[in-house]
C-alpha cells in the first residue's frame, strides 16, 4: 500500500472520509457495503461505472453493488450499456425463458462487456425471488457497429401494422448490411467508405420512417398494441441515432466536426433509462452500468475542446439528485487500451497496458497519497473549500474534469487486470 502523505489536500479528506471495504468477491458477504446504503440514499438510478471496460476488478466490484442494490437496497432493473434491442431477448432469458445455455447464442458475437456473468445471477436469483430483476438495454445497436439489430425488428413490426413501407426499410437494412461490424470501430470506416449517395439515401429513408412512425402512430397503435408500437418507434430512434454517430464520428476525424457532435449516443441512452423507468412500476430504482465517460455529469472535453454531453450530464439534468454516479477507479496495475485495428474482431485491439504512477491532481494520486486501499467515498461530502482532483483516468490517459462535480462517489479498486479472455481474443 502506498505510504501517506500530505502532497495533495484533498487526500486529507479521503483519509478522514473515505470507507475501507473488504471484498471483492461477488459472492462473499455484503456487510462492507452497507455505507453504500446511505451513500446513494433515495436516488432512483445508481449508475456504477469504470474507467476502462475488460478489467476484471471493476466486473466483479459492480456485481457486489449489484447484488447489494437488489438484495437489500430493493432495486429491481439492470440497465447496461447495451443495445436498446438485443436488451429484450436478455431480459426474457433473465426471467426464466429458455434453459441455461442459451446465453451463449443470445451473447454470440457481442463484445465481452462484463454482461454475462449479472444475467447468469439474475437468472439465478429469479428463479426464486418474490420481485424478479428485470434486464434492459439502453444502447444504440452493436454498440454503434450496426443498424440491424434495431431495423430487422422495424420490419418485422411493419409488416404488421405498415406493409406499404416494408420497401424503404429493406432499402435501409441492405444499405446497413453493406458496413455491418461487431462495433463502430469496424463499421465508421466501412460506412466512410460508402459512396456519398448511398450515405444520403440511408439517412432520408431512416428520417422518412420516423416521422411516419410519429404522424400515424394512432393507426399504428390501433393496428397493433401500445407496447409494441413504443418498442418499435424506440428502436427505429436507435438506428437513427446511430446512423448521425457515423457522419459525427467521419467529420469530428476529418476536422470538420459540430461541436459535441458526437453525443448522439449519449443522449440516445439517456432517454432508454428514461424510456425503461417510465414504463416501469412506480417505485422502481434502477442500477446503470456503463463506463465513467458516460455516466459523469460534466461535458467531456480533450484538449480544451467541448467534445461531447455524456448520458450522466442528461439523466441528471432531469432527475437531479435521484441520478448517482458512482465512479470506479484504481492506482495500480493494468488497464485495457483499445486501439482501432480493422483486422481484428471487433474491430480493435486490446492493449494490455501497465499503469504509470497517477498525475498529481488526478483523484487517484489523492488514493495513492491518502494511503487508501480498497475504498468508497462520498464526493457530495467534500468540504467546497477543499481543492478537488481536476482529473479521472480513463484506461491509461486522463479526462480533464472536476471529480467532485462530475461524480457523487469513487470507488477504488486499488489495482485493476486486464480480463485474460480478452487478452487472448
Amino acid at each position: 500500500m502506498p505510504v501517506p502523505s500530505d502532497h495533495d489536500p484533498f487526500a486529507g479528506w479521503l483519509r478522514g472520509h473515505a470507507v475501507p471495504l473488504t471484498h471483492l468477491d461477488p459472492e462473499a458477504p455484503l456487510d462492507d457495503l452497507e455505507p453504500l446504503r446511505d451513500i446513494v440514499g433515495d436516488a432512483r438510478v445508481v449508475a456504477i461505472g469504470e474507467n476502462s471496460h475488460f478489467i476484471t476488478e471493476f466486473s466483479l466490484m459492480r456485481r457486489r453493488i449489484l447484488r447489494f442494490l437488489v438484495e437489500r437496497c430493493g432495486f429491481t432493473v439492470l440497465a447496461f450499456e447495451y443495445g436498446f434491442s438485443e436488451g429484450f431477448p436478455l431480459d426474457a432469458w433473465a426471467q426464466g425463458e429458455g434453459t441455461d445455455d442459451d446465453l451463449s447464442a443470445h451473447l454470440a458475437g457481442t463484445i465481452p462487456v462484463g454482461v454475462d456473468e449479472p444475467l447468469r445471477w439474475m437468472r439465478r436469483h429469479n428463479a426464486t425471488a418474490s420481485r424478479p430483476v428485470r434486464f434492459a438495454g439502453i444502447d444504440i445497436p452493436a454498440a454503434g457497429g450496426s443498424l440491424l439489430p434495431a431495423l430487422a425488428p422495424v420490419a418485422d413490426y411493419l409488416r404488421q401494422v405498415d406493409p406499404e413501407t416494408l420497401p424503404a426499410v429493406q432499402t435501409a437494412m441492405r444499405i446497413a448490411g453493406s458496413f455491418a461490424g461487431a462495433s463502430a470501430a469496424s463499421a465508421a470506416p466501412a460506412w466512410t467508405r460508402l459512396a456519398t449517395a448511398e450515405q444520403d439515401a440511408l439517412s432520408a429513408i431512416l428520417m422518412r420512417l420516423l416521422i411516419r412512425f410519429r404522424a400515424v402512430e394512432p393507426l399504428y397503435v390501433s393496428r397493433g398494441d401500445r407496447r409494441g408500437y413504443d418498442i418499435a418507434l424506440r428502436r427505429l430512434e436507435a438506428a437513427c441515432h446511430a446512423d448521425y454517430g457515423f457522419r459525427a464520428m467521419a467529420d469530428l476525424f476529418a476536422g470538420s466536426g459540430l461541436t459535441a457532435d458526437t453525443s448522439a449516443r449519449d443522449v440516445y441512452m439517456a432517454g432508454s433509462v428514461q424510456w425503461h423507468l417510465e414504463r416501469a412500476e412506480p417505485g422502481t430504482r434502477i442500477v446503470l452500468a456503463a463506463h465513467n465517460a458516460h455516466i459523469q455529469k460534466t461535458s467531456v472535453s480533450f484538449n480544451g475542446h467541448l467534445t461531447g454531453l455524456p448520458m450522466g450530464q442528461h439523466l441528471h439534468g432531469v432527475l437531479g439528485d435521484e441520478y448517482f454516479a458512482l465512479a470506479l477507479t484504481s492506482v495500480n496495475g493494468h488497464t485495457a487500451d483499445m486501439r482501432p485495428d480493422e483486422k481484428a474482431r471487433f474491430g480493435f485491439a486490446i492493449d494490455d497496458t501497465a499503469l504509470e504512477p497517477p498525475e498529481q491532481g488526478s483523484i487517484e494520486a489523492a488514493f495513492a497519497d491518502a494511503g487508501l486501499g480498497l475504498s468508497i467515498a462520498d464526493l457530495r461530502r467534500a468540504h467546497p473549500e477543499t481543492p478537488g482532483p481536476d482529473r479521472v483516468r480513463i484506461q491509461s490517459a486522463y479526462l480533464h474534469t472536476p471529480v467532485i462535480d462530475a461524480f457523487d462517489g469513487i470507488l477504488n479498486t486499488s489495482t485493476s487486470t486486464v480480463i485474460d479472455d480478452v487478452r487472448k481474443d
